[in-house]
């Protein structure tokens, strides 16, 4: 699995960004969103239920992420045209303010090393990247057990901070003084 100071793997994957597309889905890469932090997280399936908890948990912290200077990218193996149904019937995901990818042939999460062994889907990950495209955080869940989109945000204000981040530390909060 990749990890810490590991460069995040290009990728051109397509992508749902709207309740209707017309047969026309962005194709999106890592090279987007220049100059930005960039938060990845990875989801099992569409249509289940611990997943979509998770998309809107990153929907209700969403502005939060973008004044951070963070783009938020949901993934799965499920095709462009699954998220566009998960999308449109499911009501906590109708108004998704950020880009779900289709890692249909399962190029993206093979290479993070993300794919459960047997269920051959992707693990609950999470990836926070630095403007260079470095891995500067990962988690990974279990399949029955969703994030805490709180801790990711807290994560990333910790490594924005570019100070020594004791336990439970927050921002507003003093650094560790290693002097």
């Amino acid at each position: 699995m990749l990890t810490i100071g590991d460069k995040f793997p290009s990728f051109n994957l397509k992508a749902v960004t709207k309740n209707n597309h017309d047969n026309d889905f962005p194709v999106l890469n890592e090279k987007d969103q220049q100059g930005k932090w960039k938060v990845y997280f990875f989801w099992p399936k569409d249509f289940t239920f611990i997943c979509p908890t998770e998309l809107m948990g990153f929907d209700e912290l969403y502005q939060e992420f973008q004044k951070r200077n963070a783009q938020v990218y949901g993934c799965s193996t499920d095709s462009e045209y699954a998220h566009l149904a998960w999308r449109n019937n499911h009501p906590g995901l109708k108004n998704l303010p950020y880009p779900m990818l289709s890692d249909i042939k399962k190029e993206l999460s093979d290479h993070l090393g993300i794919l459960h062994h047997h269920e051959g889907v992707c693990l609950r990950a999470t990836y926070i990247v630095d403007p260079e495209g470095t891995i500067r955080h990962v988690s990974v869940n279990d399949l029955e057990v969703g994030r805490n989109t709180e801790e990711i945000l807290r994560i990333l204000d910790g490594l924005q901070s570019k100070g020594l981040c004791g336990c439970n530390w927050k921002p507003g909060e003093a650094h560790i003084n290693a002097a």
